[in-house]
């Protein structure tokens, strides 16, 4: 058996500006954030999501899909990192630090 090293399972966030003046722009951001959701990213905020995923070969076939759904004005990027450095984030809810962003469960290879 062998587990996932926190040093290769990866997080990419996607954070994202995109106009919504008009109805049509506001239909194209829509149906991008649905797509990020629908490949698994959950929300951190309005414009940014974050997925785990099993190491950079994820990212890359994963940036190959978010590219393909980008919409056609605004600005889009995609950071990665390595689960160890995402265990170290700090966050703040309401003016207080909230509790650090669980991490997945780590899968057992055999």
């Amino acid at each position: 058996m062998s587990h996932l090293s926190g040093y290769r399972i990866m997080w990419m966030m996607v954070l994202f500006d995109l106009p919504v003046l008009e109805s049509e722009e506001r239909k194209a951001a829509t149906y991008f954030r649905n797509f990020l959701k629908d490949q698994g990213f959950e929300m951190a905020q309005f414009s940014v999501y974050v997925r785990w995923t099993s190491g950079k070969d994820a990212i890359e076939t994963l940036t190959k899909k978010v590219e393909l759904c980008l919409p056609p004005g605004g600005k889009v990027d995609i950071l990665q990192f390595t689960d160890k450095q995402y265990e170290n984030i700090i966050s703040f809810r309401g003016g207080s630090r909230g509790k650090s962003p669980k991490n997945p469960e780590q899968y057992v290879l055999f």
